[in-house]
């Protein structure tokens, strides 16, 4: 897996920048002043999620002026920006075959600082952020902003999909009570790999690797409707259960033991993004520009294999 190297005022490399600058906006010919230096404002939203500073304390002289660099970033994320970069990033690394269809699917949990939750929410938020499109900047925001309380306090959930090397392919924020299972359907459905030169996009992987939590017979029976190999073990009361109705309870669902040994790609790809210190915890107000900040760290992880690749 892929590492993003980062340092302290360039902090995108000059191959990433180059796949990364042709599929930003541009608001030449629109009322306003055209954008400056892109390079330099993504980054300073780099710079800030990686160090998690507030916005007011980014420093102006390497990346411009806070305000600029904020409002761009929550521009990206309320109009789905990252997320067109990101597609388009899996199109180019699917037409190459750097993606693997053996997906492995997990949630991890980020505490929300003070900051994050002085807003007026529901305690128990299940609501569910994930990919934004065609969205104007006042839609796309779920119910209580994403924070909910969980056995450690306020707290967001991110759940990952990553492909059998560990690369990202989908990113959903909830609150941080939100059950992994019940989120499984919805990971699934923000898995989109377009294909250069026209056609469906690939949404649809050969097996979906995940814990126990997701050991439910709704989850088997949408992987199964999906023609998805599931490799989830069974839990142990729903062993037992089937156990005590003896010729009645059916046989196990299938399970690949060698498969799942495969399923720990997605615990390594929380410890590179929980790298990003605004990640790891919370500081963003909204939930989209929280999301958005896990969604670019994955453009850059696609945008470094691309650029290693020939």
């Amino acid at each position: 897996m892929s590492s993003v190297s980062v340092s302290r005022s360039r902090v995108l490399s000059d191959s990433q920048w180059d796949l990364i600058r042709p599929l930003l906006p541009s608001n030449v010919g629109s009322r306003g002043h055209p954008f400056g230096d892109d390079r330099q404002i993504v980054d300073g939203i780099i710079y800030r999620f990686r160090t998690s500073v507030p916005w007011r304390d980014v420093p102006r002289g390497e990346f411009g002026p806070w305000q600029t660099v904020w409002k761009r970033h929550r521009r990206y994320a309320g109009d789905g920006t990252w997320d067109r970069v990101l597609h388009a990033l899996l199109a180019r690394a699917d037409a190459v075959g750097l993606i693997d269809g053996n997906v492995s699917v997990d949630g991890t949990i980020a505490r929300a600082h003070q900051h994050a939750t002085n807003t007026t929410r529901p305690d128990q938020d299940t609501g569910g952020t994930s990919n934004h499109k065609n969205l104007r900047l006042s839609e796309g925001e779920p119910p209580g902003h994403g924070v909910g309380r969980s056995r450690g306090g306020l707290t967001t959930k991110i759940h990952h999909a990553v492909d059998g090397n560990g690369l990202p392919l989908a990113i959903v924020v909830t609150g941080g009570q939100r059950n992994d299972g019940a989120m499984l359907e919805q990971v699934l459905d923000d898995i989109r790999v377009p294909r250069i030169g026209g056609g469906r996009p690939r949404t649809r992987p050969d097996q979906v690797a995940a814990d126990k939590a997701y050991a439910s017979g709704v989850n088997r029976r949408m992987l199964s409707a999906r023609a998805i190999t599931a490799v989830i073990p069974e839990k142990s009361d729903q062993i037992a259960s089937r156990k005590r109705k003896g010729s009645t309870g059916g046989r196990p669902p299938a399970f690949n033991s060698d498969a799942y040994k495969d399923r720990n790609v997605v615990e390594r790809s929380f410890a590179l993004v929980k790298q990003w210190r605004g990640i790891a915890t919370r500081y963003d107000k909204l939930a989209i520009t929280y999301r958005a900040g896990a969604v670019l760290h994955a453009c850059l992880t696609w945008a470094t294999l691309l650029g290693d690749t020939p």
